[in-house]
């Protein structure tokens, strides 16, 4: 499954996302895989600071709606308002709710309805698909 480019505020060939994202970006951005559970160094991540798509530097998540979620992944119970958007996700014989990055649509994980109060959702993000920016550097996060 290949994300579609039209219906977004950054576009690119696929060639062209080939070349600014790693072959294991790609995969899970453009062709909506999953990296390996308790992978990603951001699943441990516990300093404050802002989540950024990893292709398009839009702001995601922030630190202070991460926890833990025991599951391997970065888990948020809340995106920043209108950074993210939703589609249905049908693969692997079964219907789940896949997140992606509203302004270049590159896939970064899905989100579940068994996540902590506040919202009651856990947000389970591939980390190869965010880029963590420290507080003490909140100026880059808004690229």
């Amino acid at each position: 499954m290949t994300t579609s480019n039209s219906e977004f505020e950054i576009t690119k060939t696929e060639q062209e996302w080939r070349a600014i994202l790693t072959p294991e970006q790609y995969e899970v951005m453009r062709q909506h895989g999953t990296e390996r559970a308790c992978t990603s160094p951001l699943d441990k991540q516990d300093k404050e600071g802002t989540y950024i798509c990893a292709a398009c530097s839009l702001p995601l998540f922030t630190s202070n709606t991460k926890f833990s979620s025991g599951t391997g992944w970065p888990s948020f119970f809340a995106p920043i308002e209108g950074a993210i958007g939703t589609s249905i996700d049908k693969s692997y014989n079964m219907t789940r709710t896949e997140v992606h990055c509203r302004r270049c649509g590159s896939h970064i994980g899905h989100v579940f309805n068994d996540g902590p109060a506040p919202t009651g959702q856990r947000y389970c993000m591939n980390g190869i698909a965010l880029k963590f920016i420290p507080e003490s550097e909140r100026g880059c996060a808004n690229a």
